[in-house]
This record gives C-alpha cells, sequence and structure tokens, in this order.
C-alpha cells in the first residue's frame, strides 16, 4: 500500500543531515503525492531549508518522558503510516512506536529492533561496527521504504536572505578574478578534529601570496578562541566571528567560493552539495565512516600509527595527527583543485564563445 503521510526522523548531526539527502530526496521523487513531515532538531532547521525535501517541519523538544509522551499524542493524531528513522537512538524508535506509525523502518541496534515492523542491520565483525559511508548507510534506509538506489548527489538549496547576508558580509572580497577560498577551522565534536588555527593562517599567507586569493574564515559561537589566534597568526583571514555566520548564510558562503579548507566537520558537506572543490584535513576520525564520493574533494591524512582513534580529545595528549600535519602538504591539494577549477571555467567559457 503507497504511504500518503510519511514521517522522517531526522540525524542530529549537521554532517549527517546533508549526507541523509540523497536519500530523504529519493522519498520525494518515490512519494511525491504524500505529506512528508521532518522531525528534528531545531539547530539543523536551516540545513534543509529550502530544499523541497519536505512538506511539514516538526521540532523534536527538550524534555524528559512527558515531552516525549506529548509528541507521541501529536503524533499520534496525524496519522502518519510510514516512519523512516536516520536517527539510531532507542528514543527514536520508541517514539515511532508509541505514535502508532504503522510502517516503522529502522537500523536495529541499541535494543531497539523489537520498535521497528522493518529492520536494517549494520555490518559488525568482532563486535564493532564496520565502518561503512554513511551516506550508504542512509540510502539503504530509502531503499528499504521502496525507493531505488538513490545514488550520491546530495541537496541543498539556499535562500534569498542568506545570500543577501553573504553579500552584505564578505562585500568586495568576492570582486574579480581572485579565487575566494572558505576556511572551516573549528569542529563541534571535540579539538582532536582540530587542526590548529596557526598551521591555517600559514595556508592562508601561501595562498594569499601565491595564488593571489582572498580568504575568508567561518566560526561558530563556541570556537572564538579558534578565531582569536587565527586573527594574531595572520592579516590576510576575514574572520567571521562578530557576529558567527549561521547554517544558512554559511551555506551561502560556500556555495560561492571556489574551494572550502575545513576540517572534519559537519559544512565539510556543504561542499559536496553544491559541487564546490574541498580540502578536509582528517585527524582523529576515519574518513571511511564520511565518503561521499565526491571527484572534487581531497582528504589531508597523515596516517599514523594511532590514527583514527576517533577520540574527541587526544588520548595520547600530543595530537600529533595534526600538529605534525604541516601547511605545505595541505596547499599542494588545495593548487591542484583551484588549478582543475581555473581549467573548467577556462574551458567552459571556450565553449560557449564557439556556440
Amino acid at each position: 500500500m503507497t504511504p500518503t503521510r510519511i514521517l522522517v526522523f531526522v540525524p542530529n548531526w549537521v554532517g549527517d543531515v546533508v549526507m541523509a539527502t540523497a536519500a530523504m530526496n529519493a522519498l520525494r521523487r518515490r512519494y511525491p503525492e504524500a505529506q512528508i513531515a521532518h522531525l528534528m532538531r531545531p539547530y539543523v532547521g536551516d540545513v534543509l531549508a529550502g530544499a523541497g525535501l519536505a512538506d511539514e517541519f516538526i521540532p523534536w523538544p527538550n524534555g524528559g518522558i512527558g515531552s516525549l509522551l506529548g509528541l507521541a499524542r501529536r503524533l499520534r493524531r496525524e496519522r502518519f503510516d510510514l516512519a523512516v528513522l536516520f536517527t539510531n537512538s532507542f528514543r527514536s524508535a520508541l517514539l515511532a512506536r508509541l505514535a502508532r506509525v504503522t510502517q516503522r523502518i529502522g537500523y536495529a541496534r541499541d535494543g531497539r529492533g523489537w520498535l521497528l515492523t522493518d529492520r536494517l542491520r549494520a555490518p559488525r565483525a568482532g563486535g564493532k561496527y564496520i565502518p561503512i559511508p554513511a551516506l550508504d548507510y542512509y540510502n539503504a534506509l530509502a531503499v528499504a521504504a521502496g525507493c531505488s538506489p538513490p545514488g550520491d548527489q546530495l541537496v541543498l538549496a539556499t535562500s534569498p536572505e542568506d545570500e543577501a547576508a553573504v553579500d552584505k558580509r564578505i562585500g568586495a572580497r568576492r570582486a574579480g578574478d581572485a579565487p575566494l577560498v572558505v576556511f572551516n577551522p573549528g569542529a563541534n565534536y571535540g579539538s582532536a578534529k582540530c587542526w590548529p588555527a596557526e598551521k591555517y593562517a600559514a595556508l592562508a599567507d601561501r595562498l594569499v601570496r601565491e595564488r593571489g586569493a582572498r580568504v575568508v574564515a567561518s566560526l561558530g559561537p563556541k570556537e572564538r578562541a579558534i578565531a582569536e589566534r587565527l586573527a594574531a597568526a595572520t592579516r590576510n583571514v576575514e574572520v567571521c566571528i562578530d557576529p558567527p555566520l549561521g547554517l544558512g548564510p554559511l551555506k551561502a558562503l560556500v556555495r560561492r567560493c571556489d574551494l572550502l579548507v575545513t576540517n572534519d566537520t559537519g559544512p565539510r558537506h556543504f561542499a559536496a552539495a553544491f559541487g564546490v572543490p574541498v580540502v578536509t584535513v582528517f585527524g582523529s576520525s576515519d574518513p571511511a565512516w564520511t565518503d561521499t564520493r565526491f571527484a572534487r574533494e581531497r582528504n589531508v591524512m597523515l596516517k599514523l600509527d594511532c590514527q583514527p582513534c576517533m577520540k574527541r580529545t587526544c588520548p595520547l595528549g600530543h595530537h600529533h595527527c595534526m600538529n605534525q600535519l604541516e601547511p605545505d602538504l595541505v596547499y599542494d591539494a588545495a593548487a591542484r583543485l583551484l588549478e582543475e577549477g581555473v581549467a573548467k571555467r577556462t574551458h567552459e567559457g571556450a565553449k560557449k564563445t564557439v556556440m
């Protein structure tokens, strides 16, 4: 029976939200007449705004069992006949069951399998989950919901308001042919994912000196210390921290830049969604979990014996995986992507001239 009301449990992390958009888009295409609601944490709402993947956004409330039961009663009244759980928590599966959604699709983990009607199992070996790309992990849920394989294309959009905010913020820094390079030197997950601000500064100096680049850095409200270190180390970066860019304007900034240089954090995937070249610097994390097969991404990683530890802070206290990763390695990857971008634009311009 074709579902008419679909409830999508949206992931809680910005990067995971983006990596789930291929699957969400597949649901939208497969069931164009269905009413699709996204249940999500309010802070990720701006990530999906404007993408056209849902008809309704329902905020996941903070609080204990009382708020959960209240939300379950509301969802029960809406009579959803399909729930797709991109979240892994027991709590989300319990909510889908309490809401009496007819078909509940998700991964059987954390003891929640009995709450689901359709159970998928993530591959494991030796009691541990095997790293697989989150993109594939989420796409499998869409296939279980009756969709054709979604593919790799991530789906995001920007609003005119977000674009105008970026115009006002960076102004003339987008004028002329100089490449616009955006730095994303923070990471909400923890310091183990962060390449030092001083190394970002050295990279900026070389990009300005050798490539004539214009460099803008975006940092979140909790990353002021990184912003201060970056500003103290170079005058070649405009640091967006007062006030910080929201997720909507950050999408717009990434969409229009020529290159993103970032730690392994959520906005990294904005680049893949918009087709923007990106260099990702890896420290504690394993690229296998977040590979989107984006052809214009280059990963830079030392591959030390202690990598990847998957920790929020360095358990050995030295952070060699980032402290020993020199700016020249990142510059080489960035320069190649910028060269490819110039060649691509030149080729496209030649085709337009011939036509």
